[in-house]
């Protein structure tokens, strides 16, 4: 049984709403993807981090708004025992019929060409939900990854889970907010951020190359706060 203070934590509160809710969604699911998903449940709160499985995440899109925009491209690679497995990596550009305006293309360098030769929707998301059972995600600037997979959920499968997420953002801002002392926000970009742990440089606003990038700070950022190796999951979930 948890501890009396740990049941009545927030995130205690809202991990066993996911469980509740992750059941009651697994007898509704069809059998497929998001099933198989819905069948594995969460590593406990109380498990130590560096023994969680972690899923590092990246989106690339068309925009901003999940609801009008469109998912371009979806890299990942998992984190285990405080380790990235490279042979875990993932990319893959999504094809659709959105077309692409010039400064999207100047950010992602996914051109229309690339798109079309993608991979379908559903595949790309299958292939995510596959490697994420079982585990959290981890992502940087969570609106993103949050957003866009609950709506690629419900268009695919006519319901989306809740998805825990780790964000490294909110771990870096968490950080500043104690020293209350005034910060640009423009330190939590994953950039800055990396250089702030003297990272090297990464070829940003590629999905696969972000996912890495954000996999090697929140290393870092344990490295920092985890030295006793006593940091559980309960205290890094978003």
């Amino acid at each position: 049984m948890p501890s009396t203070t740990l049941a009545n934590s927030p995130v205690f509160s809202w991990l066993m709403g996911y469980e509740v809710k992750r059941k009651k969604l697994l007898a509704k699911a069809p059998a497929g993807p998001l099933h198989d998903f819905l069948s594995v449940p969460l590593p406990a709160l109380d498990t130590p981090i560096d023994k969680v499985e972690i899923l590092a995440v990246d989106f690339e899109t068309t925009g901003l708004d999940a609801k009008r925009d469109k998912l371009l491209s979806v890299g990942f690679i998992t984190l285990k025992q405080q380790q990235i497995s490279l042979k875990t990596s993932y990319h893959q550009i999504i094809k659709s019929n959105a077309q692409l305006e010039e400064s999207n293309v100047i950010i992602h360098h996914i051109t229309d060409s690339q798109k079309e030769q993608g991979q379908a929707l559903s595949t790309v998301v299958e292939a995510l939900l596959k490697a994420l059972a079982g585990k959290v995600m981890l992502v940087h600037f969570a609106r993103i990854e949050k957003q866009f997979l609950t709506e690629a959920c419900y268009y695919l499968y006519g319901m989306a889970p809740v998805f825990p997420m780790i964000d490294t953002l909110v771990l870096a801002k968490r950080r500043l907010d104690k020293r209350d002392v005034a910060y640009d926000p423009s330190e939590l970009r994953l950039t800055n951020l990396r250089h702030k742990f003297h990272l090297p440089e990464h070829h940003a606003h590629n999905a696969l190359n972000d996912a890495i990038a954000t996999a090697e700070l929140f290393l870092a950022q344990m490295s920092k706060t985890n030295k006793d190796g006593k940091t559980t999951l309960k205290e890094v979930l978003l």
